[in-house]
């Protein structure tokens, strides 16, 4: 019994441990605020095609599902600057924000992504 209860202990302290976020997150009011902020930097994860269907303006387009994603961000984005990730649904940014989080940079997600976003009946650009 006690070799099970220590062996429970130890998957629950890995999972925990697993679980810490080098980002923050915040819901679409703290994203818009965030980003009002000019010195704030906005990403937008998403494929060339999600882009060009409506992106928040000014976002800078990075496909976090290219190989070379984190490269292309170490050339384009700037480090000293805080970075407001967003994608879809607030998965692939959520990925994105911990892989360049762990190069650096200070992230924010924006939870549920541009989906939350229009639904806050936010505005959009289409390109």
């Amino acid at each position: 019994m006690k070799k099970i209860l220590t062996c429970l202990l130890a998957v629950l302290g890995l999972n925990t441990a697993c679980g810490q976020q080098n980002f923050e997150n915040t819901d679409v009011q703290g994203f818009a605020e965030l980003i009002a902020d000019s010195s704030v930097v906005i990403l937008d994860v998403r494929t060339a095609a999600e882009y060009a269907e409506g992106h928040i303006q000014g976002a800078i387009l990075i496909d976090q599902g290219q190989s070379d994603f984190v490269e292309k961000a170490k050339a384009t984005l700037p480090t000293d600057k805080t970075i407001a990730v967003y994608c879809r649904s607030g998965r692939r940014s959520a990925n994105a924000a911990g892989r360049l989080a762990d190069v650096g940079y200070k992230c924010v997600n924006l939870k549920g992504g541009i989906m939350a976003w229009q639904e806050a009946n936010m505005p959009v650009t289409i390109k």
